[in-house]
Parts: C-alpha cells; structure tokens; sequence
C-alpha cells in the first residue's frame, strides 16, 4: 500500500487543509498506459480526531490492500460535517471540493457503484448525512457508533472544550433541518430515490447506543434497506478496530 499525506490549498475552506490517504499499489499503476481506476472509501473522522487517526488506530492500511480499495481520510476539525455559521464550509468541502480533486489527482473510480463512505461517531453522522443528501454519489455507507440525533450536541458540555454554536449558530434544535438524519432519510423515501446500502453498528455499552437503536427503528418503520448490528463495545478504537474490518467484509469490493 501506499500512503499518501496531502497537503493543499482548499477554495471551499480558503486555506491550507489535509488528506491522509491509503492506495494500493499494483503493477498497473505503475505503467504508462493504465486505465485501472480503483474503488474507493471515504473514510471519515470522529470529533477528537483528524485525517491520520485510522492509520494510527486501526489496521485500514491492510484491511484496504486485502480488498484493493482506495481510502480517503480528510480532516474536518469540529464542524460536524457542517457549512459553519461561523467557521469553514466543511460540508461543501467533502460532498464536492474534494471528491472533484481526488478524481483529478489519483486513478479514483467516478461511478457511484465504486464509491463508499464510512466513518465513527461524528464521522458516522457524517456518512450518513454524506449518502442521504447524495444518494447518487455513494452506492453504500456505513455508520459506527454514529451521532444519529445531531440535537445531543447543542447541549453544552457534552464534550469538554467543545461548544456547537460555531456550527450551528443560537438555535435550540436542528429538527427537520439540512441537518437531522432523519428528515434526510424521511425526504429520500418520499422522492423514492435508490438510497445506497446502509449499514449501522454500535457497541451495547455505548452512550451513543439508545440514539442508535432509536434511529434504527426509524429506519426500518420507514422500510429502509438497513443492515443493523450491535454486540459488546464501548465508544473507542477497541469497537471501532472491530467495526472497521466489518465495514471491508460488508462492503461490495469483490
């Protein structure tokens, strides 16, 4: 595998930003006539954490060569994958900015049947906002351990240090907004649009797990394609280690 450390200048964010990404190495890649074009995985990052954190936590590197499947880690900071109210427009960013500059810089598959999108916690939000916003860009998506109701994180001291204003602004609930997974999944199901393959995990031991079970009964009261698991696990990188060799083995990458 290679390891690719990006750093560029983003015109959606207006400054300097960076991507982390795992790609498999092959004969072909190598040649000056390739047509190979890999599949890929977005892979997204949780609220304390940044592009390297599955590279550092998890075994993604070999998991990824065992499947021949690109993965591309970018960093977000705190946005919730979110256009800030007073921040950087980190939601425009993932959706287009950077999906256009990894097709143009890397042998990436366009086609939505080769695109996934993954990622725990805030990531796992972010996945599932991602792929229920634009169904036609991802044929799959996976959440672990996800924020399902973003409206927990208005609440002050949810995390140390961490404040939802920045993002969000002076509201008192992001119900039925370009925000609430469950307004995205209500709205694609009236439009009947072909939604990607969902899958949803989370550990029993989870203070994530009652707001994970809840939008899962959501999901299949709506007759939602989703492929739910939980089992023992804890929201940290014992679970996520687990998950993340799921999410492969689940993944269409045969």
């Amino acid at each position: 595998m290679a390891l690719l450390h990006m750093h560029f200048k983003s015109p959606t964010l207006v400054m300097q930003t960076n991507v982390t990404v795992v790609l498999p190495e092959s004969e072909q890649l190598f040649t000056s006539q390739t047509n190979t074009k890999l599949k890929t995985l977005y892979l997204l990052h949780g609220l304390s954490n940044d592009s390297s954190i599955y590279t550092r936590f998890t075994n993604i590197e070999r998991y990824a060569s065992n499947k021949n499947v690109a993965v591309v880690m970018p960093s977000v900071d705190h946005s919730f994958y979110a256009d800030m109210k007073y921040g950087h427009n980190y939601f425009s960013f993932v959706q287009k900015e950077l999906r256009t500059f990894m097709l143009n810089v890397l042998p990436l598959s366009d086609k939505r049947e080769d695109n996934f999108v993954a990622g725990h916690s805030m990531g796992g939000y972010g996945a599932f906002k991602l792929a229920l916003t634009n169904p036609e860009l991802f044929s799959a998506a996976a959440s672990l351990s996800g924020a399902m109701d973003i409206n927990r994180f208005l609440q002050d001291g949810v995390f140390n240090g961490f404040n939802a204003k920045p993002i969000f602004g002076e509201v008192d609930s992001l119900k039925d907004t370009e925000h609430d997974l469950y307004k995205l999944l209500k709205d694609r199901q009236c439009e009947q649009a072909v939604l990607p393959k969902l899958l949803q995990m989370c550990g029993t031991e989870d203070y994530l797990y009652e707001d994970n079970v809840n939008f899962k009964n959501y999901a299949l009261s709506l007759k939602t394609d989703l492929d739910y698991r939980e089992g023992p696990g804890d929201h940290n990188w014992e679970y996520w280690e687990y998950a993340i060799k799921e999410v492969m083995d689940w993944l269409p990458l045969d």
